[in-house]
């Protein structure tokens, strides 16, 4: 089939790729004519795992493409994908207006029957302002589809390649056939194409990431109790996760959740219920919680300094929301760099992949390390922000060699307690019984 994507962020580079990789001719649109050529010559503009692969086999054969042309797009593809950003507008709605403006391109130079597919995470109702949009500027016919994305960054290939489910909302036999037909050869092993109406599958997607952070949002209170009773949220969430009811998955304890989904989506519903006369309570306590939860660190940093931070050093660990990826946007770490730069501290980071994004945030205002260790030269303490594997097995007495004193704040739970204590140092965690 012929496909073209409008949009190459995380979502529509992905998209595109993968839907080359299974045969099918896919055009990829985009606006900004650097990122373009960069595509054009070879290069990915973002870091996901296994993705340099794929993309550089399929342009080889010629299967994916890219153009600055919006006309070429309508021209070349049979399936019109928009994976266009949403970001979060001032009170926490998704702003539209990246959606709408296409669409109203789209009506405008569409010359015959097109579906439009909805792939950006928009909310309830927006697949109906697509179509009026588009209807207002043409007499063609096309259809208008939600095919949400259930993409974990750092896994988003293979969440792509073989998903759990597929979601086609859709109104239109032709369209719904064109569909099944191009996702066909991604659920072979059985997995489910669950064909529903637009709305139920915008709400689809904000209701799955709504319920996962709000599973992380409550371990991360159970945690903080952990902390005020003396219980390990170890135990605990073993405990838990062995009930197959609620599962091992997303009770890991930690510094909140960040990223260009759960903090968005979780608000973008909680105001949709807002314009629609329903408070969410559920969500406006998950909202608040996370919000505090990036900072649970400070108070026992400060506690452990004597309220003194400043003409301090410390490093920290990991910048990216999560392992994985290069994606910064909503990361703890930076709510932890901006309330220690704030106090007057000093700080050298390192991340393996996210390091350039976050000098292009704060340029000269931190030690940018070559690797993890160069981080540690005379710092006062080691903060854990992100959980990189490379984080998970150090050399504890090179740490010691290295610091001003053996000290580490870990926000992702990363040891042993015991371990680390045998080793000399004070370790303060997650809602488990440390020493300091």
């Amino acid at each position: 089939m012929k496909i073209s994507v409008i949009g190459t962020g995380y979502v529509g580079l992905v998209t595109g790729t993968c839907l080359a990789e299974t045969g099918n001719e896919v055009l990829c649109i985009d606006i900004d004519q650097n990122k373009v050529e960069q595509m054009q010559n070879g290069v990915v503009p973002i870091y996901e795992p296994h993705l340099d692969v794929l993309f550089e086999r399929n342009i080889k054969a010629n299967r994916l493409k890219f153009s600055t042309s919006l006309a070429e797009g309508l021209e070349h593809g049979e399936i019109i994908f928009l994976a266009l950003p949403t970001p979060e507008d001032e009170d926490g709605s998704a702003d539209l207006s990246y959606v709408l403006g296409v669409a109203k391109d789209i009506g405008k130079q569409l010359q015959n029957y097109k579906v439009i597919v909805d792939k950006s995470t928009v909310p309830v109702g927006t697949s109906d302002r697509v179509k009026e949009t588009i209807a207002n500027e043409t007499n063609v016919d096309f259809d208008v589809v939600s095919n949400p994305e259930f993409l974990r960054e750092g896994f988003a290939v293979d969440d792509f390649l073989k998903p759990e489910r597929i979601i086609v909302g859709s109104s239109s036999d032709r369209a719904t056939k064109m569909m099944e037909r191009l996702y066909k050869p991604f659920v072979r092993s059985g997995n489910p194409i669950i064909i529903m109406d637009e709305r139920s599958a915008e709400l689809t997607k904000y209701a799955a990431n709504s319920f996962l952070a709000t599973k992380i949002t409550f371990m991360n209170e159970i945690a903080n109790f952990c902390e005020k009773v003396g219980a390990d949220v170890d135990k605990v969430r073993a405990g838990m996760g062995t009930d197959s009811r609620i599962g091992k998955r997303f009770l890991f304890p930690g510094i909140g959740y960040g990223g260009s989904c759960f903090p968005k989506d979780v608000k973008a519903l909680y105001k949709s219920g807002q314009d629609n006369g329903y408070e969410f309570d559920i969500l406006k306590s998950v909202i608040k919680v996370n919000d505090i939860q990036k900072k649970i660190l400070m108070p026992k940093i400060e506690s452990h300094f004597n309220n003194s931070l400043k003409g301090k050093t410390f490093a920290i660990w990991g910048l990216a929301f999560k392992p994985e990826t290069d994606d910064i946007r909503e990361a703890p770490a930076l709510y932890m760099i901006d309330e220690l730069l704030s106090q007057g501290a000093t700080l050298r980071v390192f991340d393996p992949e996210a390091m350039s994004n976050v000098q292009k945030k704060y340029g000269e205002k931190l030690y940018y390390a070559d690797n993890m260790y160069d981080t540690l030269e005379g710092v006062d303490a080691l903060i854990i922000c992100t959980e990189w594997s490379i984080f998970r097995t150090p050399d504890f007495n090179k740490l010691k060699s290295k610091m001003k004193a053996p000290i580490i704040f870990d926000g992702r739970n990363l040891y042993d307690v015991n371990d680390v204590n045998n080793e000399g140092f004070s370790y303060t965690s997650i809602g488990r019984n440390t020493v300091n």
